[in-house]
């Protein structure tokens, strides 16, 4: 795999059907301005709940000059690395449906893995946390003391896990947060498919929701709705790649996984003092004795403190921990987040994201957690 940007093989040419062109355009245009829509999409794995996520992005934006997008897809997030849940506010059109783009999140949580399955709890707190964060921030506030704001749309993008506990996820996500507008994107082999009708709502249920479902636009010659196949491991990789390629000027020339690991391994880290910072292992404990040869070459979230999201700290990115010294106490960590960012920073989370594989691997190529050029942070 020599290319950073793009797999091996392309993506299939987006096709927006009739259908989907329907179903966007009555969650955008056939409701009042105010209160703006909160629309929830869901269906199996990779039936195209994110190529309708970024569709409906589009058609919003030619409504609203700005659309917050609830990111719950840890696996395969829009705008992050693998491993978030996050909160976008996004303003610009999406020129290529089928690139994915990193954006700084306006408030994200590092969940450390890219399934839900280890803490579905924690999950949805994270969720449930962004939500409130949105109705308090985008949607809910007085227009006399601040008429110079508006309601913003949502968007809310949901992992593919969709069968057992991945389906009470989902549930306890509609329950709680009331979208006006609910997406189920349906393939032909039914078994795969959630529930029809409102599945998640009571009998007694008496407040409004829109279901709208359709079909994915992926279909086979025989014209029926397919799975895309994607190699879920492969874009996870290169979105951590992309990630870290922001250590670097935007026109230095880094276009191959070889270039990029060298450019990793010759990039000054920054030095962190490890009295300055608590570690946080997510989803597992680790004796105090193994807590360095745990982090050594691993990724983790670069978070801050904080007492008004229940308890959950803000992560400001991901950086990796290159090498540690044990005698002088100090970590050595990569990262792209700006310095402004990192100051705030006391809290290293570490999870289940990994380096790539494929970037350890290139050959005269020394880790790129093994250099001795180093630079205080303060």
């Amino acid at each position: 795999m020599a290319s950073l940007l793009e797999p091996k093989t392309q993506s299939p040419n987006i096709y927006i059907s009739e259908e989907w062109s329907h179903a966007a355009d009555s969650i955008v245009y056939d409701v009042v301005t105010s209160p703006p829509p909160i629309a929830l999409i869901c269906g199996a794995k990779n039936c195209g709940k994110t190529t309708f996520s970024r569709y409906l992005l589009n058609i919003l934006l030619q409504r609203y000059k700005k659309v917050a997008y609830l990111d719950t897809d840890v696996g395969q997030p829009e705008f992050t690395p693998p491993g978030f849940v996050s909160l976008t506010v996004v303003d610009k059109l999406t020129s290529d449906l089928t690139i994915p783009c990193l954006k700084t999140p306006e408030r994200c949580f590092f969940f450390g893995d890219v399934s839900s399955k280890r803490d579905p709890t924690a999950y949805l707190k994270a969720i449930f946390t962004l939500y409130d964060y949105y109705r308090q921030d985008h949607c809910l506030f007085n227009k006399n003391e601040n008429p110079a704001k508006t309601e913003l749309p949502l968007v809310i993008n949901t992992p593919g896990w969709v069968k057992g506990v991945g389906y009470d996820i989902l549930v306890d996500m509609l329950k709680c947060i009331t979208p006006t507008h609910v997406v189920k994107i349906n393939i032909s082999a039914a078994s795969k498919n959630l529930p029809a009708g409102r599945f998640w709502l009571d009998e007694d249920y008496d407040g409004m929701v829109s279901l709208i479902e359709i079909n994915s636009a992926r279909q086979d010659s025989y014209n029926r709705s397919v799975l895309v196949q994607k190699d879920a491991q492969l874009l996870r990789d290169l979105r951590i790649m992309a990630y870290f390629r922001q250590c670097f000027p935007s026109d230095l020339d880094i276009t191959t996984i070889k270039e990029l690991a060298h450019a990793l391994a010759c990039h000054p880290p920054y030095e962190v003092p490890v009295s300055s910072i608590k570690i946080r292992h997510l989803h597992c404990r680790v004796p105090s004795s193994e807590i360095f040869y745990s982090l050594n070459a691993a990724i983790v979230g670069l978070a801050i403190s904080s007492e008004d999201s229940e308890n959950l700290p803000l992560c400001v990115g991901l950086g990796i921990v290159r090498s540690i010294d044990t005698f002088k106490g100090l970590l050595y960590v990569i990262t792209p987040v700006p310095h402004s960012s990192l100051e705030k920073v006391d809290i290293f989370l570490q999870g289940f994201i990994q380096i790539p594989t494929c970037l350890l691997q290139v050959q005269g190529c020394i880790s790129p957690y093994m250099s001795a050029n180093v630079f205080s942070s303060s």
